[in-house]
């Protein structure tokens, strides 16, 4: 699997571009720590239903979220074509189950227009942008948002 860079404009954010079924979404480069190939976690007992399980990645238990269903889609059904994105969220890693990964994307922040008033209010918590190009509606999301450090912040 190789990525290419596409410069949108001179300076700005680096995103990295990933699919969940039909929709497109960003998040900042500089969360992501790798981009691995479906491995089949392992159950945790009484995790919400967006947690998939655990892995063992290089000696260390990563957690895995299928970010479709976290963020209110239908649930993924995991194959060899997903990929899981390893994230660090605050002081936590986390793995990201997501269709596939499409772009590395350089956008300056004017080009990121406000989320629309019609969003439902799950996904305005999440969202911080639309990103409007070459015929693509792609949603800047916010990792801190999705995964808030105590529970009364998920409320």
């Amino acid at each position: 699997m190789t990525y290419t860079a596409k410069t949108i404009s001179q300076g700005g954010r680096e995103l990295i571009a990933f699919r969940i079924g039909a929709q497109e979404f960003t998040v900042n480069v500089m969360a992501v720590r790798e981009i691995r190939g479906w491995t089949a976690a392992t159950p945790m007992p009484h995790s919400p239903n967006y947690m998939m399980g655990v892995i063992n990645l290089r000696g260390v238990v990563l957690p895995i979220v299928d970010l479709s269903a976290r963020l209110g889609m239908k649930p993924a059904v995991p194959s060899p074509r997903h990929v899981i994105i390893v994230v660090q969220v605050r002081e936590t890693m986390v793995g990201l189950l997501v269709d596939g990964v499409s772009d590395i994307l350089t956008v300056a922040d004017d080009i990121i227009q406000p989320v629309p008033e019609v969003a439902s209010d799950l996904e305005k918590s999440f969202a911080r942008g639309v990103i409007a190009m070459e015929n693509r509606m792609i949603c800047l999301i916010e990792l801190e948002a999705i995964f808030p450090e105590t529970e009364s912040e998920a409320a």
